[in-house]
């Protein structure tokens, strides 16, 4: 862990009370709500916190550590949209260029309109402009996810297996390019599978493979070696795993099995990766694009990508309104805290942020010079976490 450790004090932090957060996540763990996790807490570029509770395994009952490997899921797509990000710098890629001029698949496109119930077939109408690369990277492409609704469009993603791991990316996009958009291109933002046709958009305007992109020009500058979309087998037992049933009673999420290469390099969910790794990509970020004398990004780029991006362009009504909270817009693959005050936990105006479906959160606070990282498996009980860490952390803050 390059970012070095010291006291709590110097940097603005309370002992006792990051002592507290900590004592709070083992008392999860003590009322078998909580697996086991991974907790990062650094500002100004030195760690306060780096500690782990629990159990790495339930199974097992090994205890968690500190490298534990954890499916990160949607924490994929901050990374991909800096590699995206990376491609616009070099004047290759363009923001306001159509996803038609580099994926043929995707021209032409129709989107679905609901006239009546929604067991009735919706009618199609072309759209009135094509999706763009900025679309995809604050998902107003029109696009979605299965798992946010029970409309036509969503039941064809489930009947297509959309985001089955077995298809290549490039098989992805064109199945995906197929079904019709669930909105008008910038319409409304909807949280969807965009990104991964972003991974997709990588790989045809640099040429790599989108794996081959990340870990040439991402994990290895930033020094990220335990990142990658799937975990080599020494280091199979170092994978945090959920329980086997849900703790509150639930239908228990099932995780990918990151042990196997799949054929699919989802850019919207597919990393796996340790606390102490994704700490260095958000010192990176709180860095203005910059870590260790390595610079990936402008900082200008990184001010323009954490800002939000929608403006008065409305928030879908199904599932996307729970992902992002009152006072909040998204930016270029980050939600954006636009208010001091309005949202339920509390953060600085600028605060960005997101998490993973199996429960990994972190956010960055660029006016306190702080980010935090909570890493867990805990797929039912995620947004639980994600609130109760949030008012830890600001709690711990002195300054």
């Amino acid at each position: 862990m390059t970012l070095s450790l010291v006291s709590p004090e110097k940097i603005g932090l309370g002992t006792p009370r990051l002592q507290r957060l900590t004592a709070v996540l083992q008392a999860e763990v003590d009322k078998k709500r909580l697996p086991g996790a991974v907790v990062v807490l650094a500002r100004h570029g030195q760690t306060a916190l780096l500690d782990s509770v629990g159990q790495l395994n339930p199974a097992t009952g090994e205890a968690m550590h500190r490298d534990a490997r954890f499916r990160i899921y949607s924490m994929t797509k901050p990374i991909v949209s800096v590699a995206a990000m990376m491609l616009v710098e070099q004047g290759r890629l363009l923001l306001s260029d159509a996803v038609s001029k580099h994926l043929r698949e995707f021209a032409k496109q129709q989107v679905a309109v609901q006239n009546g119930s929604t067991s009735t077939a919706p009618s199609l109408e072309p759209v009135r402009r094509d999706a763009t690369v900025h679309d995809l990277l604050r998902h107003t492409a029109g696009m979605t996810y299965e798992f946010l609704g029970a409309s036509p469009v969503q039941r064809q993603y489930t009947q297509l297996r959309i985001g089955s791991r077995e298809r290549t990316l490039a098989e992805f996009t064109q199945q995906l390019a197929g079904i019709p958009l669930m909105y008008q291109p910038g319409s409304a933002f909807e949280y969807s599978r965009a990104t991964d046709v972003l991974g997709r958009v990588i790989e045809v305007v640099s040429g790599q493979s989108l794996q081959d992109f990340l870990r040439e020009h991402i994990f290895e500058p930033l020094g990220m070696s335990h990142t990658g979309f799937t975990v080599p087998p020494e280091f199979h037992d170092h994978i945090a795993e959920p329980f086997a049933r849900d703790p509150d009673g639930g239908v228990q999420m099932r995780v990918i099995d990151v042990r196997l290469d799949a054929a699919l390099a989802s850019g919207g969910g597919g990393l796996i990766s340790t606390a102490q790794d994704y700490a260095r990509f958000l010192q990176f970020m709180l860095g203005r694009g910059e870590l260790d004398g390595v610079r990936l990004l402008g900082a200008q780029t990184v001010d323009f990508m954490t800002t939000d991006h929608l403006g008065d362009i409305p928030v879908a009504a199904t599932g996307s309104m729970a992902l992002l909270p009152p006072g909040h817009g998204f930016g270029l693959g980050f939600a954006v805290r636009k208010h001091q005050g309005v949202a339920p936990v509390p953060g600085s105006v600028g605060t960005y942020f997101w998490g993973g479906l199996a429960g990994t959160t972190f956010f960055v606070d660029p006016k306190l010079d702080l980010f935090a990282i909570l890493m867990l498996q805990a797929p039912n009980q995620r947004e639980y976490y994600r609130m109760l860490f949030r008012n830890l952390v600001y709690a711990a803050v002195l300054d």
